[in-house]
């Protein structure tokens, strides 16, 4: 099975090289041959990053224009006004068939809001939420969801999440029989604000899922558990503070290494230690967070990604596609409707 993926190249805050760069790499792989590209946005430009990429017509890969940006900068609703930009134009192809997946680094507001309208809703889902992927102390991945999509949601949205991130744990990061646990400010039930004692009451009684109570903050990077569910404020302030840390500790580490002589000897032999630690600090390792919810497969990668974030975007897509991701979050949401009802 052949899988086309779809970049929106234009909005992200470094341009389009990295982009490109990111597809040009995945492509050029000898073992990912079963995929295509096709590159959205301004094609003389893309062209011209091609050549000087020294692709002449010898990748999988294609160009559709669009002769709209998104920017950072504008609301969504802004956003959606622009019916030829290359997000528009991106997400509009995959409604189409025309490629099975999506990923941009643009406005995420803008990607989002094309996303749902174009592609709609899965079926039983009531809020789709972004998904992010974080390292933990037993190295592996806990998912956090929502982080950005919905700031205001009701407790049947926090157990759409948990299902949506259970199915995604399973497929995607091979967690079998995935954690949930539901961010609070103390591991009593009875702690945190209306939403979470509600949402706890609900979670509690999921049969098609393993609960494990409230977590707090520290959990995410613990692996208490491999899903942790909240309303899109709180994950959306969570992950940008996660994504500071990378900045922080190197800023550190440079400021003890510069501090004499002994220091700068222990780096260097402290060296592969500490890359290995800017590695589990750095988004780019994952890729994206997929937006979870929607009838198709979009990954809202960061506005500063690089070609190596992009890279890895696009295996996330590949990823999705072949699990039939959106088919299983789909129908763990009809199944847990049906245990509602019953």
């Amino acid at each position: 099975m052949r899988q086309t993926i779809a970049i929106d190249c234009m909005g992200a805050d470094h341009g389009p090289l990295p982009l490109i760069s990111g597809a040009v790499e995945y492509l050029r792989n000898p073992q990912n041959t079963g995929t295509s590209v096709v590159l959205v946005g301004d094609e003389p430009l893309i062209r011209e990053y091609l050549k000087g990429l020294g692709v002449n017509g010898n990748l999988s890969l294609s160009v559709e224009n669009a002769s709209e940006v998104v920017d950072m900068r504008v609301a969504a609703t802004e956003g959606l006004k622009k019916k030829d930009s290359s997000m528009a134009v991106a997400v509009r192809m995959h409604k189409e068939g025309l490629v099975d997946a999506v990923i941009s680094a643009g406005n995420t507001g803008a990607v989002m809001a094309n996303a749902v309208l174009t592609l709609g809703r899965l079926q039983g889902v009531s809020r789709p939420a972004i998904a992010a992927a974080m390292p933990n102390r037993l190295e592996r991945w806990t998912l956090l969801l929502d982080v950005g999509a919905n700031v205001d949601v009701k407790p049947d949205h926090i157990l759409q999440f948990a299902q949506m991130g259970v199915s995604y744990a399973e497929d995607i990061l091979k967690i079998q029989s995935p954690r949930v646990g539901l961010l609070s400010i103390g591991e009593e039930s009875v702690k945190g604000n209306e939403l979470t004692a509600s949402s706890h009451e609900l979670l509690a009684r999921g049969k098609n899922m393993t609960f494990v109570g409230n977590v707090e903050g520290r959990d995410i990077l613990e692996g208490t558990c491999d899903v942790v569910v909240c309303d899109g404020f709180i994950g959306n302030i969570i992950l940008k503070f996660a994504e500071s840390m990378k900045g922080f500790l190197e800023s550190r580490i440079h400021k003890q290494i510069s501090s004499n002589p002994f220091s700068k000897a222990g780096a260097i032999l402290m060296g592969p230690f500490l890359r290995r630690m800017r590695r589990v600090f750095d988004y780019s390792e994952y890729g994206g967070a997929p937006l979870l919810g929607i009838n198709g497969n979009c990954i809202i990668s960061h506005g500063k990604s690089s070609a190596k974030a992009i890279n890895n975007a696009v295996k996330i897509a590949v990823e999705m596609i072949r699990t039939d991701a959106k088919g299983h979050i789909e129908r763990r949401i009809a199944g847990n409707q049906q245990e509602i009802i019953g």
